[in-house]
C-alpha cells in the first residue's frame, strides 16, 4: 500500500515482484527476505526518482510505502513514510509501523507543542523517491489464526479518535465492507486528503493462545509497560517457558539472580523463613529487581500448584539494551519508576510502623501512670 504526494497517479509495477515470488519460493530465512523487501522498496524509490528527474513537472515527487507480505506463519513488513499497519489481535489494536513524521520526532525529542504541529503537521522524514536512497524500516511479526491487519494513509489515522474504533469498525461491518467504512468515517469528519483503507484477515477461529498470553501478561509487568508491540516480542523471543509442579522450589533465598519469572498458568508462593509473603497467579511477576542490580534473591519462590512461568534471563536481556538504544532507554525509565514506587512503598511501611510504635509507647506509659 502507498500513499502517494503529487503527482498521485504515476504508478508502475518493478520487476522485482517475479523475483521476489521466486525467491519466497526457494525457501530462504527470514532475514534474506527481510533484506529483499528493503532492496525492493529501495529499488521502487530510485526508480521514481529518475522518473521525476527526467520530467520537471514531476520533480519532488514521493510516496509512503506500508507493504505486508504473509507466510503460513509470519507477517514481513516494509516501511517508509506516515501511513500505517495495525495488527489487532484479541480486541486488542498494535501500531506496528513508526510514522515517519517530522511531528512524531518532534515528540520522540520531547519538543512537540500545538504552535509547531500545524506547521509540521504534513511534513514527512522519509519518503521513498524524493531523494535517490532512502533507509526502510523492515522487521517481521509472528502471525496467527484471528488476526486482522489494517493498512492505511494519515488521511484515515488523523480522523480516528483512538485505536479502539479500528476495533468497533471491524466488529460491526461485514468484512468486505469494513475498508469503505473506513474512507466514510474519515470523509464524515473532514476527509482533506486521500483516504487509504486495506484490510487483511486471518481466516480462524482465534488467535494463537499461548502468543496472546505471553504478550498479554508482558504487557502488564511494570518494566515492560512503555515497550511496543514489536519490542515486547524482542523480549519474548528471549524467554523461555518453565513447568514447574507442586512444591518445586523456583529458587532459595540467597541463589544468584540471573533472571525473572511472570506467571503464565498456576500458582507461585514468595515465602521468608517459612512465611508467605506474596501469592502470585497468572499476570503475577517476580525475581525483577534482582536483574537490575545482580543481587542475590532476598526470599524462596515455590510452585503452590502445578505452574507454567515465562523466565527472561538477565544476560539476553542486557544484551538486546545493548543492541537496542531505544528498547534500552525505555526500559531503564521503567526500572527508574519500578524502584521509586517500591521506595515510596517502603517509606509508607517504614512510616505506619514507627507510628505503631509510638502509640505502643504511649499506651506503656498510661498503663505504668495508672500502675
Amino acid at each position: 500500500m502507498s500513499d502517494a504526494h503529487a503527482p498521485g497517479e504515476v504508478s508502475f509495477i518493478t520487476e522485482r515482484e517475479a523475483a521476489l515470488r521466486h525467491f519466497l519460493n526457494m525457501g530462504e530465512g527470514r532475514e534474506a527476505v527481510l533484506a529483499m523487501l528493503e532492496q525492493a522498496v529501495r529499488h521502487a524509490g530510485a526508480c521514481i526518482y529518475r522518473l521525476a528527474e527526467q520530467d520537471p513537472s514531476k520533480r519532488g515527487m514521493g510516496t509512503t510505502t506500508s507493504l505486508l507480505l504473509l507466510t503460513p506463519t509470519r507477517g514481513f513488513v516494509a516501511h517508509v513514510g506516515d501511513s500505517r499497519v495495525y495488527l489487532v489481535r484479541d480486541g486488542v489494536v498494535f501500531q506496528l509501523t513508526e510514522d515517519h513524521s517530522v511531528i512524531n520526532e518532534l515528540k520522540r525529542r520531547g519538543k512537540y507543542d500545538e504552535a509547531t504541529a500545524g506547521r509540521y503537521k504534513n511534513a514527512m522524514t522519509r519518503a521513498v523517491g524524493v531523494f535517490p536512497e532512502v533507509q526502510v524500516d523492515t522487521f517481521d511479526v509472528d502471525i496467527a489464526s484471528g488476526d486482522d491487519f489494517l493498512l492505511c494513509s494519515d488521511g484515515l489515522t488523523e480522523y480516528l479518535k483512538d485505536e479502539k474504533e479500528i476495533v468497533d469498525v471491524l466488529r460491526a461491518n461485514e468484512f468486505l465492507a469494513v475498508p469503505q467504512t473506513f474512507v466514510e468515517l474519515a470523509n464524515a469528519r473532514g476527509g482533506k486528503d486521500n483516504i487509504t483503507s486495506l484490510v487483511v484477515h486471518l481466516r480462524g477461529e482465534g488467535g494463537d493462545a499461548e502468543l496472546s498470553l505471553k504478550v498479554n501478561t508482558l504487557r502488564k509487568m511494570p518494566i515492560f509497560q512503555h515497550l511496543t508491540y514489536l519490542e515486547l516480542q524482542a523480549v519474548m523471543s528471549l524467554s523461555k517457558t518453565l513447568h514447574v509442579a507442586t512444591g518445586d522450589v523456583v529458587f532459595r533465598e540467597g541463589d544468584a539472580g540471573n533472571a525473572l519469572y511472570l506467571v503464565l498458568e498456576g500458582r507461585v508462593r514468595i515465602e521468608k523463613d517459612g512465611i508467605e509473603l506474596a501469592l502470585l497467579g497468572p499476570g503475577g511477576h517476580f525475581g525483577e529487581m534482582a536483574i537490575m542490580d545482580k543481587g542475590t534473591r532476598s526470599a524462596d519462590a515455590v510452585a503452590a500448584m502445578d505452574s507454567r512461568l515465562l523466565v527472561v534471563g538477565r544476560r539476553p536481556l542486557f544484551e538486546l539494551m545493548r543492541k537496542d538504544k531505544e528498547v534500552a532507554v525505555k526500559l531503564l525509565w521503567c526500572f527508574v519508576q519500578v524502584l521509586n514506587l517500591r521506595l515510596r512503598a517502603t517509606n509508607e511501611h517504614l512510616s505506619a510502623a514507627k507510628n505503631e510504635d509510638l502509640e505502643l509507647q504511649d499506651l506503656v506509659e498510661v498503663i505504668e501512670e495508672d500502675a
